[in-house]
């Protein structure tokens, strides 16, 4: 069970891409529309290295990068860079494992930044699962599907996410972290089209949780095995509520359980895509949301569901500009403003 971060009373953040090219920039907007609840966003649109997986990649045993692929070279013989990585993780020696400016340009600017009212600060890193499912051997093969490498992947996401959060702290003074993994492909949990080995997934997940000090969350964007989820006991389960809401609440009761036990919520009621969210109003996505909270509250108390919630955009926002995606920002801001104001909420 990873450390549960404290109640965020329904404040608003951001879930990892922005498409900025100025890392400063993209930092500003952040801290403009996020004081509470800061992140260190990604941006993807400033090269190959700062998308998803290349950038926590730099410590992978065998990386290739080639014609825009990211490999793993099974024609050489990694053992000792693998050796290195289960020695490190045995020792807890995450120092090797920090994001660099040309992997994490927002992440390194936000290190430079003051956090006067932030209670929580939070970062985000692919997950083993969507890291192993990406990168191919020499035989076009997941990784995950090799046992040896998907224990080697767990342990190097280990130590690169407990390097985030002993960043974030060295560098800002903010004491509570959040560091969350980024898993579209848990949508694979159940498939029988893209297996996932649910024993392997949880001795992941658990490696992660062992070695990581602060709060560590989960955010998966498509639907998945909620109750597997849920059972992991992350700090946070961020999803895209906007679409996924109801196959989610299916599970009140365990929702419900988790909440008591700690666990937070954060419903990603606002679309990333601008294409969508320029169809819906703060209004419309306002109503959307008290409906999620008028159905689960019939079975959990809404205090705590007000307590153990945050309001997110659905994913990353990339497919936009800056301006749009700055109104999809403050429409999360604007919704989580306005059932703090009639909850009255701390």
């Amino acid at each position: 069970m990873s450390k549960m971060i404290p109640a965020p009373y329904s404040r608003a953040t951001g879930i990892g891409a922005l498409p900025h090219t100025d890392p400063v920039l993209a930092c500003d907007d952040v801290l403009d529309v996020f004081p509470d609840f800061p992140y260190a966003p990604t941006l993807p649109d400033r090269g190959l290295l700062e998308s998803i997986v290349f950038n926590d990649s730099a410590q992978l045993p065998g990386r290739l990068i080639r014609e825009g692929r990211l490999l793993y070279d099974s024609t050489r013989d990694n053992t000792s860079a693998m050796e290195q990585v289960y020695l490190d993780f045995v020792e807890e020696n995450f120092l090797p494992y920090s994001l660099d400016a040309a992997h994490a340009s927002a992440f390194t600017e936000m290190m430079t930044r003051q956090f006067p009212k932030a209670q929580v600060l939070k970062c985000q890193v692919t997950g083993p699962v969507t890291f192993g499912m990406q990168v191919v051997d020499a035989e076009k093969r997941p990784i995950y599907y090799d046992a040896q490498l998907a224990d080697v992947l767990s342990k190097m996401i280990a130590l690169k996410a407990r390097w985030c959060e002993h960043e974030m702290q060295a560098r800002t003074g903010i004491k509570e972290t959040l560091v969350l993994l980024n898993e579209p492909y848990f949508a694979s949990l159940g498939s029988s089209v893209v297996p996932l080995d649910r024993a392997t997934v949880k001795t992941g997940w658990q490696d992660i949780a062992s070695l990581v000090r602060g709060g560590l969350g989960i955010h998966c964007c498509s639907n998945t095995d909620w109750g597997f989820v849920i059972g992991l006991d992350p700090s946070v389960i961020s999803l895209d509520a906007y679409t996924t809401a109801t196959e989610f609440l299916l599970y009140a009761d365990a929702i419900g359980a988790y909440m008591e036990r700690g666990g937070v919520v954060a419903w990603g009621i606002v679309p990333a895509e601008y294409k969508i969210f320029s169809g819906e109003t703060v209004d419309s996505l306002y109503a959307r949301y008290c409906a999620i909270r008028t159905q689960i509250t019939k079975r959990i108390p809404v205090e705590l569901f007000d307590a153990r919630s945050l309001i997110t955009p659905s994913c990353g926002i990339r497919f936009a500009d800056r301006n749009g995606a700055g109104e999809i920002q403050r429409a999360a801001s604007e919704i989580s403003k306005r059932i703090r104001k009639e909850a009255k909420l701390p």
